[in-house]
């Protein structure tokens, strides 16, 4: 164990999260201070039960969304690439949140219109992708199944929820997880719920929240005027002979190396050599869109999802809550503009792109001597530390 790792900004009390999606969700909570909490006393791991664990992730590798302008520059998108990898086949059932029929994906819809070089549609999930998220859900195998007897290690579905926008990569990137996760084997059936894409939070909903459009209309424009991002925008666009593009912005020149790099394609030259730069600008220009530092715009982009995991956090620590209305392990398929406006809110994003099948995870843990309720976070499987104006948060 590596002293000082176990100090109150890594296992946070309850309270300290639920304060915060107050601040970004407007909503009062009912919570009283956990007894023995003392946020200037160290946690003694062993004296913490594992009572919850609920696991955020991006979906894996894909194709990109939007290509290249020149097809010179285009990589080939070949249908092999898209070939399932049998250990990760696992039949899945997917319903509305209510249970019933699944929703229409308008999202999968517009990816079929657009057919990449090679003959593959935009956005797909390839078998790059579902071996990383294989990957995730053997990691977590690990972690809570053989490190820690948390889990059992056949899937149960009184033990696990999943929830997924409404996207096929999402859907098969959770499949591929819980093929990791539970080795194939389950006890129930598995099912994926997901929401119609109007009323969706599983994602910065900008389509069908009135108000986010209005406060980031014309931002992702805009921001390639900013002052660096023009300028270093300018220069590989230059380099690439794309200067007339003006539909081209740091968030598609990254999303096409991105993508090509997981796979080991051939990319343009000139993406390999301002690899660096344009992850930074292409974060530096999500922030400008989403507006990172306002705290209303975060509520918007970000709160309503908080408050589903707050909600989570509020049920299993609640006595009164009912055995069986909460779950041991929740899991949330959602994707990069998910986890960046996430960590923000957290006070955790280290300005890097949320990487393919990126993940943040956040367990509960109750003191067996005091009762009080504490939550660690982790984000790629390293533990992650609540900065003092999180912590401030919970006394506001």
């Amino acid at each position: 164990m590596i002293p000082g790792v176990f100090r109150v900004r890594v296992w946070a009390p309850v309270g300290v999260l639920t304060s915060l999606a107050y601040c970004l969700h407007q909503r009062r909570v009912a919570l009283a201070e956990p007894r023995g909490s003392d946020d200037r006393s160290p946690v003694d791991p062993s004296l913490l039960e594992l009572k919850m664990v609920q696991v955020v992730f991006r979906h894996g590798a894909r194709s990109p969304l939007k290509p290249l302008p020149q097809e010179e520059q285009q990589v080939e998108w070949k249908p092999q690439l898209l070939e399932v990898p049998p250990q990760t086949q696992f039949d899945y059932t997917v319903t509305n949140l209510a249970g019933g029929l699944k929703p229409h994906s308008p999202f999968d819809a517009q990816y079929r219109e657009t057919t990449l070089k090679g003959g593959v549609f935009a956005g797909q999930l390839t078998q790059v992708g579902m071996q990383q998220m294989f990957a995730l859900g053997e990691r977590l195998r690990k972690s809570y199944v053989e490190d820690v007897p948390f889990l059992s290690p056949t899937f149960h579905p009184l033990e696990v929820f999943i929830r997924s926008s409404n996207i096929y990569r999402n859907l098969e990137s959770t499949r591929c997880l819980l093929a990791g996760l539970f080795q194939r084997q389950k006890e129930g059936p598995i099912v994926i719920h997901t929401d119609e894409a109007s009323s969706e939070v599983l994602y910065p909903n900008y389509q069908n929240c009135w108000n986010l459009q209005e406060r980031t209309r014309g931002r992702r424009q805009a921001a390639c005027l900013q002052p660096g991002i023009s300028e270093d925008l300018k220069k590989v666009k230059e380099e690439m002979g794309i200067a007339g593009s003006n539909g081209v912005d740091f968030l598609i020149l990254l999303d096409n190396m991105a993508a090509e790099q997981e796979h080991g394609l051939p990319s343009c030259p000139t993406l390999k050599r301002f690899a660096r730069m344009i992850e930074q600008r292409a974060v530096d220009t999500a922030l400008y869109v989403l507006q990172g530092e306002d705290r209303e715009s975060l509520q918007m982009a970000v709160g309503p999802f908080l408050h589903i995991l707050e909600s989570n956090l509020l049920s299993a620590v609640d006595p009164a809550t009912l055995p069986g209305k909460t779950r041991k392990l929740y899991l949330y398929a959602a994707h990069d503009v998910t986890l960046m406006p996430l960590l923000l809110a957290l006070g955790i994003f280290d300005h890097k792109w949320p990487p393919f099948a990126g993940d943040l995870t956040m367990e509960l843990h109750q003191h067996q001597e005091s009762g009080a309720w504490f939550v660690r976070l982790y984000y790629q499987g390293k533990t992650r530390h609540l900065p003092p104006a999180v912590l401030v948060a919970k006394h506001s």
